[in-house]
């Protein structure tokens, strides 16, 4: 176990120098700079402002002081504002995080119970009516949900306040960020849970007179859990890092949010470091995720 998860930590490290340095190359590849739409700006002031951000250097060249300062710890400032890229991501970060794992409990808890239920109940019309909805809640982009549910709760009906920072009035956006994984996570569960429920150890279980909800639980949802668990893992990390989309249409001034005006505005520093943090959360997720594989099933071997 030690040794592998020593080989997936080095992976990682790759995995992240890797993408620093596609997001990096293709960044400064886009013609033009964080400072051409400066309003009568001299070509002095664009010469002193480039100099000060290492942006006369060579590309390679930018890229290695880049790294040089992460490693460090410093993960520089924005080339808009001029705020410290850690605060930024101090601030912003916990909004997405909040929402983020209280929608990833939300999808995982109803996904399974959802899951379950119709794989226990096939072709009756609980199955049929969780299979219709989660086929339309699939099929249904983020973007048109988020929008009618502000539309439908907030301008309609009145009934939910718009999100703020400052606010308590989450319901909306969490709502948005669960329906999708939450009709994945039911499909997989549906779908793993119809294969554990016909293998000879259920058949066995059941004829020693194991009771049926130990059976369902213990020995057929456990055994199902595996797509699930490996779906869940970049789920978490993504929702985590916040939703673009659904930030955007609530106004949500979320780690996603930011990434989108760092792109906008082509502020370097800001693309940069939420890449880069959004990536250390994946591969941590993905690691974690395998190491739950060992937990849920002994029977799997790292190496």
């Amino acid at each position: 176990m030690t040794k592998y998860i020593v080989k997936r930590v080095l992976l990682a490290i790759l995995t992240v120098i890797v993408i620093s340095m596609i997001t990096f190359f293709a960044m400064n590849a886009i013609p033009g700079g964080p400072f051409n739409s400066e309003k009568a700006a001299s070509a002095a002031t664009m010469a002193e402002l480039n100099a000060r951000y290492n942006l006369d250097k060579p590309v390679p060249v930018q890229y290695v002081l880049y790294m040089k300062n992460l490693l460090r710890g410093e993960l520089g400032v924005s080339l808009k504002t001029g705020r410290s890229i850690s605060t930024i991501i101090g601030e912003s970060f916990p909004i997405s995080a909040k929402l983020g794992l209280i929608a990833s409990a939300i999808a995982i808890v109803a996904g399974l119970i959802l899951g379950s239920t119709a794989a226990l109940m096939r072709n009756q019309w609980p199955d049929r009516l969780i299979v219709f909805l989660t086929t339309l809640i699939t099929a249904m982009p983020s973007f048109v949900m988020a929008t009618l549910l502000l539309y439908l709760f907030c301008m309609k009906l009145n009934w939910v306040p718009a999100f703020t920072a400052g606010s308590n009035h989450i319901v909306l956006p969490v709502i948005a960020l669960s329906f999708s994984p939450m009709a994945y996570i039911t499909r997989l569960t549906k779908t793993s849970m119809l294969d554990a429920l016909s293998q000879d150890y259920i058949r066995t279980a059941r004829a020693k007179g194991v009771p049926q909800l130990k059976v369902i639980f213990l020995h057929g949802l456990r055994n199902a859990l595996i797509p699930v668990i490996t779906y869940v893992g970049p789920m978490i990390a993504s929702i985590l890092t916040g939703s673009m989309v659904v930030e955007s249409i609530f106004g949500i001034g979320g780690l996603g949010s930011k990434f989108v005006s760092g792109i906008t505005n082509r502020d370097y520093t800001m693309i940069m470091a939420t890449t880069i943090f959004l990536a250390v959360i994946m591969v941590v997720a993905n690691l974690l995720t395998d190491i739950v594989y060992k937990l849920v099933d002994p029977r799997i071997k790292l190496e």
